[in-house]
């Protein structure tokens, strides 16, 4: 879901809508509603009966958008939920299945931009990492629950990190030392560990940031589940398009939207952002989409 700055730009918008929208007068699901930036583009090829279901797992994200959507009266409900929800969700209110499901699995910009939320060491702030800040561990209460090999497991599985073993080792000592209370303490261990000069043009502390984040919101356990739960929450025609920002998540779309005999892929190759999308939001360059059709199958 990450845009640029405040035009809350959605990483292929329109191609997504494009994709997604088939059924003008149907019901719709964006199920990482951040700032409205896919929902917006959506409810664009809606026609007067289509409507729109919008979750998030963060609330300050759920706030935003009733605000950007307040004026759609009864074609939309956003709601706080996560994607194990979702079959619960559509249940309670009637409906069978939607039309298209929308799912951005990347962070907005928002929520990269909060030092308060720790998801970023560009500022300084509390080791939290939370995508709901009202529950769950943080990611310093993980850190101290976790001994070194687990640390260093969750490092090399969730962020690809070759120096895993290193790097936990370094954390926990930190932590021992009474030095790991922010995010900027949490990049110093990684530097002591790996050094501070820059691989393959990231710094060495984002696969650790990635990889602790993941933890802490159970990403790929919500992914599955999505995944899981997908040729159900679809009516046969329907489409589900999702973006994925890294080979885990991209790995494991691929593979579910492949082995559901429920879904048919409608991508052969992820679509990606041209260069000019990537010019007006860097954060678009690792983005790939995919897109698959509920089959006819019961």
């Amino acid at each position: 879901m990450s845009d640029a700055g405040d035009r809350h730009e959605p990483v292929l918008g329109d191609v997504v809508a494009d994709w997604l929208v088939r059924r003008p007068d149907g019901l719709y699901v964006d199920a990482t509603i951040g700032r409205a930036g896919h929902a917006l583009a959506i409810l664009a090829r809606l026609g007067p009966r289509g409507r729109l279901l919008g979750i998030d797992r963060d609330p300050a994200a759920v706030r935003a958008c009733q605000a950007i959507l307040g004026g759609e009266g009864g074609r939309v409900v956003v709601m706080q939920a996560t994607f194990r929800d979702l079959p619960e969700i559509l249940a309670s209110r009637g409906q069978a299945a939607a039309d298209g499901l929308v799912a951005d699995l990347g962070l907005s910009s928002p929520q990269i931009g909060d030092p308060a939320r720790g998801f970023s060491f560009r500022a300084e702030g509390p080791l939290d990492m939370r995508a709901d800040p009202t529950r769950g561990e943080t990611a310093r209460e993980l850190i101290e629950r976790k001994g070194e090999p687990e640390l260093a497991d969750i490092l090399f599985q969730l962020g690809e990190e070759r120096q895993s073993r290193r790097i936990a080792r370094a954390i926990r000592r930190a932590l021992a030392d009474g030095a790991l209370e922010t995010t900027a303490d949490l990049r110093r261990a990684v530097h002591r560990a790996t050094g501070s000069r820059p691989r393959g043009g990231i710094d060495p502390a984002t696969r650790t940031f990635q990889a602790l984040r993941m933890a802490v919101n159970d990403e790929l356990g919500q992914l599955d589940a999505l995944l899981a739960s997908l040729g159900k929450l679809l009516a046969p025609g329907g489409r589900a398009a999702i973006l994925s920002y890294h080979s885990l998540e991209d790995r494991r779309v691929k593979n579910a939207f492949r082995s559901d005999p429920l879904l048919a892929p409608l991508t052969k190759k992820p679509i990606v952002p041209d260069a000019d999308e990537i010019a007006r939001n860097p954060r678009a360059r690792s983005a790939k989409l995919r897109v698959a059709e509920r089959t006819d199958r019961s």
